[in-house]
């Protein structure tokens, strides 16, 4: 009898772990998830198997190996100050945790997505710093941060799951600008990462292949459209609960810039086919956090996006 209770007992307490164990993925606590749970996949490597950059260095232009001047960095105004990420290494490395002199800036690149996004960390007067949790949502970048392991949506930017499900984050501006172009802007105020990273890897080769041209997604979308290709490039923003989206294609025709509204607000979209990117702004002259992406992610979290159209 005594043994029938204990097998009881056990199956019980098996029983109990089994919807705890379901809900952790990567070692992050789901229980909460703000998305469908079976929508938050492993995208193959582990906790921190891309590991962020959390203490960068940086060099002068003239310093700086191996860049050409057609290579993608990201970039970043800071009064005088002018900072570059190569999308070299953030094909690598997809979060710097950058300290300002004082003043948190995340960058982040999700290569799945095309997304290069900055974001102040400061939440509810704590400065938060991230990783990589090795999970995607929508094909997109899940980072986490190292203060509560919350889970958050790169391009939502908000949290997903953990103690601060439903935080958002205030975006930052940034530019996508091609290396010769950046040196030319900023001079010698300039500053580049560094390939010393602490990391052994390639940042002259992507590890992703001919991912940037081909039809192919490598984890399932929610949402999908054929309109355009999966990874025509697109400039999108949100504003007022209306989501817009300017395919560069159609920029192309239209030209350099464009008028427009969205969200009832005036806005100009400066279109350069050169790196191809899009700069948005507002009357002022104001650059706006616009997303660049290819048309797949950004419509598959904007499936009710208004198309910015050149006829």
């Amino acid at each position: 009898m005594d043994n029938m209770i204990g097998s009881v007992l056990i199956a019980l307490l098996l029983w109990a772990t089994q919807p705890a164990i379901a809900e952790s993925k990567n070692g992050f606590d789901v229980s909460n998830a703000r998305v469908p749970v079976d929508e938050i996949l492993r995208g193959g490597p582990p906790r921190d198997g891309i590991p962020s950059i959390d203490d960068p260095k940086f060099e002068r232009p003239a310093d700086s190996l191996p860049w050409r001047a057609d290579d993608l960095m990201l970039t970043f105004d800071d009064g005088d100050a002018r900072f570059a990420y190569p999308i070299g290494i953030l094909n690598w490395h997809e979060i710097v945790n950058h300290d300002l002199d004082g003043t948190p800036l995340l960058i982040t690149f999700c290569p799945l997505c095309g997304t290069g996004m900055a974001f102040d960390p400061e939440v509810e007067g704590r400065h938060l710093t991230f990783g990589v949790s090795g999970l995607l949502y929508n094909s997109d970048l899940l980072m986490y941060d190292h203060q509560t392991e919350s889970l958050w949506s790169q391009i939502e930017g908000r949290a997903i799951s953990g103690p601060l499900a439903g935080t958002e984050l205030t975006p930052v501006a940034i530019r996508h600008e091609l290396w010769g172009r950046w040196q030319e802007r900023v001079g010698s105020d300039g500053q580049v990462l560094s390939t010393d990273t602490g990391h052994s890897r390639n940042y002259r080769m992507s590890p992703y292949g001919d991912y940037d041209h081909s039809e192919r997604l490598y984890f399932p979308v929610t949402h999908t459209s054929r309109k355009y290709h999966p990874k025509t490039w697109v400039l999108g923003w949100t504003h007022n609960g209306e989501s817009k989206a300017w395919p560069f294609p159609e920029l192309a025709d239209h030209g350099a810039v464009l008028e427009d509204r969205i969200g009832g607000k005036a806005v100009r979209i400066h279109y350069d086919p050169e790196v191809p990117s899009a700069e948005l702004r507002d009357a002022s002259g104001k650059l706006l956090p616009a997303t660049r992406a290819f048309w797949f992610a950004w419509y598959t979290f904007h499936p009710d996006t208004r198309i910015y159209e050149a006829d």
